[in-house]
């Protein structure tokens, strides 16, 4: 039996409780790798709704299960962990935990999945489910931890998509409007790596630069090299960028200083350049050797690069034509920010879409700011499309 009313039309009846579910996780964000009472508040509310689910999977995640008992299966993913920010907003739902915001987001992943569930108990439950859902909600996708290893990674390892056979995620996009979607094919988030390099000389005194070696004027030389690599020695065609964010040396004013240690991070897309990133940076540090230093160079490799599935997209795409004809479909890679759904779409068919939800005042609200917020209309019509696709892939995959 179909159910009485479109799935957009159900998600707007609870915009209400979505809102809810929105401003209780935004209130009280936990870190990656802390999500207990994220995880709590999630397991209570499907229980409540009556969705059968573990706790505990890859660490504080949870995952529900909706299924008809035949058909195929397939997985929705919500990020639940929160970032190291102190909001800055003056609104009655601000973090009350101090140092720790949702500034990307993942407050509202979470509460649209939640929506997701409750619809699709009762698809379930009339008989319009056709299949599995596994709702995933995952824990830390900001951060790893000592072994490099995040959420993702450590669902996976715990055999949560052993049986599934594509999925889907959604994050909201502070540059689009509320009633827009983004979608891209491939590569559409960068892999994620962190360089670290030391350079070493002898140090010295101030007044004295020429009776040793100094690393900072050895790091001189090493900046120009490692700043043109993009632009020389990286394909133009390629998506790649290199950006130092931290410079470490010295304790006094008339010491030169031993050594001085240099951390980045690099981006790109595709596999190759990657890989050219890896040589043509530990190159720029060898300038060091050249003129007198020694250096070390070490790489911690992140995330790879989000790959969306061309057939996935195109099911979201029809979902969302079949929702609502007034959503607009805007297409381009979502930037060189990282994401670790990344590593399920390396194991099954998969996409992630962008959901606009700038707030419509004139402010820009970016991503891991501390002004960061959505335009809470933006809710239902995720629950709507993450609940319409669900099924569009049931038939289709």
């Amino acid at each position: 039996m179909a159910p009485e009313h479109t799935e957009m039309e159900r998600a707007e009846a609870m915009q209400e409780e979505l809102v809810r579910f929105r401003r209780t996780l935004h209130a009280y964000p936990e870190l990656s790798f802390q999500e207990r009472q994220t995880a709590k508040f999630v397991s209570t509310t499907l229980r409540d709704l009556g969705v059968t689910h573990i706790r505990a999977c890859g660490g504080f995640g949870v995952v529900g299960t909706i299924s008809s008992g035949v058909g195929p299966t397939i997985a929705i993913r919500a990020d639940m962990d929160a970032l190291p920010i102190q909001e800055s907003g003056t609104h009655a739902y601000r973090s009350k935990n101090d140092g720790v915001m949702h500034a990307c987001g993942h407050d509202a992943h979470t509460a649209m999945l939640l929506g997701v569930a409750k619809l699709l108990v009762e698809d379930q439950r009339n008989g319009s489910l056709q299949g599995t859902v596994k709702l995933i909600f995952q824990p830390a996708e900001e951060a790893t931890d000592d072994s490099g290893l995040s959420g993702a990674s450590y669902m996976i390892l715990d055999g949560v998509l052993d049986d599934v056979e594509a999925a889907v995620a959604l994050h909201v996009c502070p540059w689009q409007p509320v009633g827009v979607i983004q979608v891209n094919d491939g590569e559409s988030m960068a892999n994620v790596d962190v360089f670290e390099g030391v350079i070493a000389g002898s140090g010295g005194h101030g007044g004295y630069p020429h009776m040793g070696s100094d690393p900072i004027w050895l790091l001189s030389s090493v900046l120009p090299v490692l700043y043109s690599i993009v632009n020389r020695r990286i394909s133009p065609l390629e998506t790649a960028v290199a950006s130092i964010g931290e410079i470490h040396a010295g304790s006094a004013s008339n010491v030169i200083p031993d050594e001085v240690r240099v951390v980045g991070t690099f981006r790109s897309y595709s596999a190759e350049a990657r890989e050219s990133l890896t040589l043509e940076l530990e190159k720029a540090f060898q300038v060091a050797e050249v003129l007198g230093g020694t250096y070390e160079f070490h790489v911690e490799h992140g995330e790879p690069a989000l790959r969306n599935e061309a057939q996935v997209n195109r099911i979201i795409e029809r979902a969302a034509v079949e929702l609502d004809p007034n959503i607009e479909i805007a297409r381009g890679p979502f930037g060189l920010g990282g994401e670790d759904f990344a590593y399920m779409a390396e194991r099954v068919p998969a996409a992630m879409f962008f959901l606009g939800s700038a707030i419509p005042d004139g402010t820009s609200r970016e991503l891991h700011t501390p002004i960061f917020d959505i335009d809470e209309r933006c809710l239902p019509i995720g629950t709507a499309l993450l609940t319409k696709t669900a099924h569009e892939m049931l038939k289709s995959i």
